[in-house]
C-alpha cells in the first residue's frame, strides 16, 4: 500500500438544486474552490482500498459557511462519507444569491473518492 497513491477528487459539476424557491425569485446557488478545501482520505479506507462518490447538499449560508448539511447518495463506504460531509462543510463557499444578494441557498457537491 506504500507505493500506491492517491487522489481525491471533487466533480467540477456543482448540481444546484433550488429547494422550494419561488418560480419568480432568480437564486444562483453557492460555489466553492476545490483546490482551497481539502478533506483527507480516511486511513482506514486507504488501507482497505475502499473508493466511490459520495453525493451531498449543504445549505449555505450568506456568510459562506455552512449550515446544515445532508447525504444524497453514499459512496458505499461509511468512512468516506463521513469524512467527505464532515471536511466539505468546514470549507468556506462562495455565497448563493437570489435576486442578485448574497442569501442562503442549498448546493449539491459530488466528490469522488479515487485511488490511483
Amino acid at each position: 500500500m506504500s507505493n500506491k497513491k492517491f487522489v481525491a477528487s471533487l466533480f467540477a459539476a456543482l448540481s444546484i438544486t433550488a429547494f422550494a424557491a419561488p418560480a419568480f425569485a432568480a437564486e444562483v446557488p453557492a460555489s466553492f474552490d476545490p483546490s482551497k478545501c481539502k478533506v483527507e482520505y480516511p486511513k482506514a479506507s486507504l488501507m482497505n482500498e475502499e473508493q466511490g462518490t459520495t453525493s451531498m447538499s449543504f445549505l449555505v449560508n450568506a456568510d459562506g459557511s455552512v449550515s446544515d448539511s445532508k447525504l444524497d447518495k453514499s459512496s458505499g463506504f461509511k468512512g468516506l462519507d463521513k469524512a467527505a460531509l464532515k471536511g466539505l462543510a468546514a470549507c468556506k463557499f462562495k455565497p448563493g444569491s437570489k435576486d442578485g444578494a448574497p442569501a442562503q441557498t442549498w448546493t449539491k457537491v459530488d466528490y469522488a473518492w479515487k485511488l490511483d
